[in-house]
């Protein structure tokens, strides 16, 4: 159905991601680090881009600043999957340019309306 990037650098969350995107049908790549997820964001184009907050070398409000402000990344949808539970990190990640802001655990159904409802809008505007 659709490619997705998963930059999460917990090996556990990184494999249930994945499972469960899969599970739905989906192609994943993943990358370990923000400066990973960026780099990997440009050059493989995902629909979509599931990213972690707490990230070594460039973390996940850093990535989604640059992906959003980058015109060749712009238009690809950043959900965020993180254990900052607190409302400030919400609204930071959402200013930073996330659609979505879940917090850790996830629940599936709701990942996935979120995703697909994602996927639907990008493809609307013209993109992926």
């Amino acid at each position: 159905m659709a490619l997705i990037l998963v930059v999460e650098d917990s090996p556990t969350q990184t494999y249930s991601l994945k499972k469960l995107l899969t599970k739905h049908g989906h192609e994943v790549i993943t990358a370990v680090d923000g400066e990973e997820g960026v780099e990997l964001a440009r050059i493989m184009q995902p629909n979509l881009i599931l990213m972690d907050i707490l990230l070594p070398k460039v973390d996940g409000f850093q990535a989604t600043r640059v992906l959003t402000r980058d015109v060749n990344t712009s238009h690809i949808p950043i959900v965020v999957i993180s254990n900052k539970t607190m409302e400030t990190d919400v609204i930071w990640g959402k200013r930073q340019g996330a659609k979505r802001y879940f917090t850790k655990p996830i629940d599936e159904k709701e990942l996935m309306e979120t995703i697909n409802e994602l996927l639907v809008s990008s493809r609307r505007s013209g993109r992926g």
